[in-house]
């Protein structure tokens, strides 16, 4: 199956979650996880109108941005070290893995430098597996709290990854959990502004995270290929 294809099953497999849970497909918005393919594909997913793009790794993600620029928004899905943020702020539109308060304070003072306000996406552990980072569910909303000193920070979501398991349908509970965090978020009017998107789902289990509630979902071989 060719990128066309590919690109041709994801946008009917979306059109069918959004329809069983009574969404518009206009809510949705599919990132194309270009980590282990080369730049010319990378080019390739933008030219057929996908135009947000995720990298997890600086190295990994420099060449594709210097051959395509500006052509797509550029989303930081991966593990951020503080040492690397000055790389990412002013290159990235997105970071969707602020997990720290070492990091909160490293971005909004590289933002700051630029004068720029930094998007954001709340990583929360929510399956509590030790291999995945992101903050524990209980830690959110101190957390959040300590982020309204930052004035060049905008969270503009939450972020998790579910385990991966054999049967999607397992991966509910995950992604139900970052849902009501967020409205949990919205109801105590911790920020002064309301956190809209829910950045959850991928190849294996994105229709589950539609159904959920999820907004931007990151889709890597299902959508790219290998």
């Amino acid at each position: 199956m060719g990128l066309k294809e590919r690109i041709a099953e994801v946008d009917k497999r979306v059109e069918e979650a959004c329809r069983k849970a009574g969404r518009s497909t206009n809510d949705i918005h599919i990132i194309a996880v270009t980590k282990y393919v080369s730049v010319e594909a990378t080019a390739e997913v933008v030219k057929h109108g996908i135009r947000e793009i995720g990298e997890n790794r600086l190295q990994d993600a420099a060449p594709k941005r210097e051959a395509i620029g500006d052509e797509a928004s550029w989303h930081f899905i991966g593990h951020l070290q503080t040492n690397k943020v000055k790389d990412v702020i002013g290159k990235f539109e997105y970071i969707h893995s602020l997990d720290r308060p070492s990091l909160a304070a490293e971005i909004d003072k590289k933002a700051a430098a630029l004068g720029i306000e930094a998007k954001c996406f709340i990583q929360v552990n929510v399956s509590g597996e030790e291999s995945k980072y992101g903050l524990a569910p209980e830690s959110l909303f101190s957390f959040a709290e300590s982020l309204k000193s930052y004035g060049n920070i905008r969270v503009v979501g939450l972020m998790t990854m579910a385990p991966l398991e054999a049967e999607p349908e397992a991966t509910r509970p995950v992604f139900r959990g970052l849902r009501e965090l967020r409205d949990e978020l919205n109801s105590r009017s911790i920020l002064p502004y309301e956190v809209s998107h829910l950045s959850m789902g991928m190849s294996n289990d994105f229709e589950v995270a539609i159904e959920e509630g999820a907004t931007w979902i990151r889709l890597g071989t299902v959508l790219v290929g290998k």
